[in-house]
């Protein structure tokens, strides 16, 4: 399976068995001097990008579209023939926090409300000792002055949490700026790490139903989950 990639909705999903494998080969693209953007694919995300096509076009050869939706799992599986794993981003998030830790290399923070950020910076060094070099909250004016700090804090790792596309274009005008740093757009992680969102019961998370909870949670969100059913049928029609 190492290296082998599905093209669904015209994203490059590269297929890992489980989350320590994406880790392996994330740190070995590392070892030759890649820096990946690790980019977490959902039916939502496929949806968008076929009506508006930029985040494919950004991405480089060496950037690692990850199966993050359990819709993606079923569509690589039904197109590959292969089981994979699914790899939440939120998960696979801290499992590179405290493998950060572990390796010393240090990691800029970008994105929530400054409480949140605080909170995550703190518990991430409490629990993985993680080496936070600098943080910005996600209430900045001035993009390029954080662009530039970021190039001179040596980050290794940046993690953006402005939520999608925003973060995603951000982080293309970091790589842009010259940044060699593995990013990870991460959304509403900081949230669920510091416990102020609460993640779906494992049983939802199991059953890969982490959006139906979403919506009983969040009944106001059906617009967005009305995307589900266009990729479903996308999926099932053979036309991704």
């Amino acid at each position: 399976m190492k290296n082998m990639i599905v093209d669904i909705g015209n994203f490059p999903i590269r297929l890992y068995k489980d989350k320590p494998s994406l880790l392996k080969y994330l740190f070995d693209e590392i070892e030759s001097d890649q820096w990946p953007f690790l980019v977490s694919i959902n039916p939502e995300k496929i949806i968008t990008q076929k009506h508006t096509g930029q985040l494919v076009h950004e991405l480089k050869p060496h950037d690692i579209c990850y199966a993050d939706g359990i819709g993606v799992v079923k569509a690589v599986e039904r197109k590959s023939g292969i089981k994979i794993a699914r790899i939440p981003g939120c998960e696979l998030w801290e499992s590179l926090m405290q493998e950060a830790g572990k390796r010393g290399l240090g990691v800029f923070l970008v994105g929530a409300k400054p409480d949140v950020l605080e909170e995550t910076r703190v518990k991430l060094g409490r629990e993985y000792h993680t080496k936070i070099v600098d943080a910005q909250h996600g209430y900045f004016d001035d993009e390029q002055d954080l662009i530039q700090r970021i190039k001179q804090s040596g980050a290794q790792i940046v993690t953006v949490a402005l939520g999608s596309p925003k973060q995603e274009s951000f982080i293309f005008k970091c790589r842009e700026a010259g940044i060699k740093a593995i990013f990870m757009g991460v959304g509403g992680t900081y949230d669920v790490y510091t416990g102020h969102v609460t993640r779906a019961p494992a049983l939802f998370c199991n059953l890969g139903l982490e959006w139906l909870y979403r919506l009983l949670s969040q009944p106001t969100r059906w617009r967005r989950q009305l995307r589900l059913i266009h990729f479903t049928w996308l999926m099932l029609t053979r036309q991704l």
